[in-house]
């Protein structure tokens, strides 16, 4: 039984405009497979420039404190809050692999204070969640810990960024009902 990956139409690869086809085949050359992100948010070519280009500006900076793995830890973290299969499942490998942990997506998905991570990482993410589920109440306190943990302003920015960016994506995933591809869940599974 095949299982929509969309409740909106899906553009086959060849009729997508030239700019996203080839990077869509770029991720699929890269990852040996198309992430079904790809192809649902091409169902909206002006929409999928605008989401990639800062989901890129995002998650493949080169400056700052934040390393991949913990990047990928937000975005579990404060997917799994927002109930987003999607997310969780693929940026869950994702940190599986950055990390070189078969077990800290689940651990982070599930309840970070539980998890193997670090005292620094733990405040970065009671920040995302709090930034995920109460933002409004961010105060001088926040920022004071998360500086006595070694982040500066700019990666409480990242933080916040990341977090509200996957907002929005867990929200369009769950809207859309995008479903994980099977490949996610078997990547980062065997020690390396």
């Amino acid at each position: 039984m095949t299982t929509a990956i969309s409740r909106f139409p899906v553009p086959e690869i060849k009729d997508l405009p030239d700019d996203i086809r080839e990077k869509v085949l770029a991720v699929q050359e890269k990852a040996g497979f198309v992430p079904n992100v790809f192809l649902t948010l091409a169902h909206r070519p002006d929409e999928f420039r605008a989401f990639f280009a800062y989901h890129d500006a995002l998650m493949l900076k080169t400056t700052g404190n934040l390393n991949k793995a913990e990047r990928e830890m937000i975005v579990t973290a404060t997917s799994a809050k927002n109930n987003c299969l999607y997310c969780v499942v693929a940026h869950g490998a994702i940190l599986r692999i950055y990390a070189k942990n078969t077990l800290v997506a689940d651990q982070v998905a599930v309840n970070h204070l539980k998890a193997d991570i670090t005292p620094r990482q733990s405040a970065m993410l009671d920040f995302a969640i709090k930034v995920c589920l109460d933002s409004q109440s961010i105060n001088d306190a926040d920022y004071a810990l998360l500086h006595s943990h070694g982040f500066d302003d700019e990666d409480i920015w990242d933080i916040a960024a990341i977090t509200a960016f996957f907002g929005l994506s867990n929200r369009m995933a769950n809207v859309i009902s995008m479903r994980p591809n099977d490949e996610f869940f078997l990547m980062g599974r065997t020690p390396r």
